[in-house]
């Protein structure tokens, strides 16, 4: 059975939001390349795959944009050629090498870590809270920032029940952020 990971940037008072002043500088970025390259696909809702759409996605002409520093190359190649799995009641359709997830979440998400392969990986902030309220969260991988958002979505808000977990890797990066891995207790 392939695991679900759920990676996502977090301020020190729980801010998950994109905008929050979290972007990774290029030694950041070299981790999130080789933790994507732990996954056979991503599973995103829709807020979060089109967000990664817009910014990531291989432009039509095949040349990266000129906002992009070369050393986030290697992210935008591995996340433009990544299977994704987008869970949507409200997209008709999903491109962008994805297929669209309807229907009984859970069940769904069993079917798609039941088939073989390395893993799944999953991000954003809603979708990760229902799948951790079913239970169905292998790891997670939070990499916090020396930073206070003061504002935004925060960390799992609104978990009904507390999620008891055990700290198996950690990781300090010359930015003053720490990557914390955990897996349920």
């Amino acid at each position: 059975m392939r695991p679900l990971r759920y990676s996502i940037n977090v301020t020190l008072d729980g801010c998950v939001h994109h905008e929050a002043g979290v972007a990774p500088d290029e030694e950041l970025m070299g981790f999130w390349v080789a933790d994507m390259q732990r996954a056979d696909a991503v599973v995103y809702g829709r807020t979060t795959y089109e967000m990664m759409q817009s910014a990531w996605r291989r432009p039509a002409s095949g040349v990266w944009p000129d906002w992009m520093d070369e050393w986030e190359v290697p992210f935008a190649d591995a996340l433009d050629r990544m299977p994704k799995h987008v869970v949507s009641s409200t997209l008709p359709s999903v491109d962008w090498n994805a297929e669209l997830v309807t229907g009984d979440l859970g069940g769904a998400v069993r079917r798609l870590k039941e088939q073989p392969g390395q893993g799944l990986s999953v991000g954003g902030v809603t979708l990760p809270l229902a799948l951790a309220e079913l239970g169905l969260i292998d790891e997670y991988t939070f990499v916090v920032h020396p930073l206070v958002a003061g504002h935004g979505p925060r960390l799992l808000d609104g978990l009904s029940e507390r999620l008891a977990l055990r700290l198996v890797d950690r990781r300090e990066f010359a930015s003053g952020a720490v990557a914390q891995i955990y897996r349920p207790a």
